[in-house]
């Protein structure tokens, strides 16, 4: 498996219906370049929500090796699209270079944690 399938092949992170919640993995570096696909893959998610098939996004990013301000926006809207959807996104496993980023910004009471158990 590619650390970054997205720069690869050019192919969208996958959504996956696991009970009631419409989960997301990002694989490798969420930058610039990747980002517009996590934006993709999060607004794919939203459809579930929309059809009522899920109650949350889950962004599992426990794949995640690196995510900069662009990744962080790119979640950053997708939460706003989910709060008009009368949903939440939340965070599965973020690594702690995530964990920071959404600290030092302030961003990080925006997402819930969903870890497993």
């Amino acid at each position: 498996m590619s650390d970054r399938p997205d720069r690869e092949t050019g192919a969208p992170y996958a959504v996956d219906l696991v009970g009631r919640a419409a989960v997301v993995r990002p694989v490798g570096e969420i930058d610039i370049d990747t980002a517009p696909s996590l934006s993709r893959a999060l607004t794919h998610a939203l459809a579930f929500v929309a059809a009522a098939r899920a109650d949350r996004i889950v962004t599992d990013c426990s794949h995640i090796t690196f995510c900069d301000s662009s990744g962080l926006n790119a979640l950053i809207s997708a939460r706003l699209q989910a709060v008009e959807a009368g949903a939440t996104i939340h965070l599965a496993n973020p690594a702690p270079q995530l964990q920071r980023l959404l600290q030092m910004t302030g961003a990080a009471p925006l997402f819930p944690r969903e870890d497993p158990a």
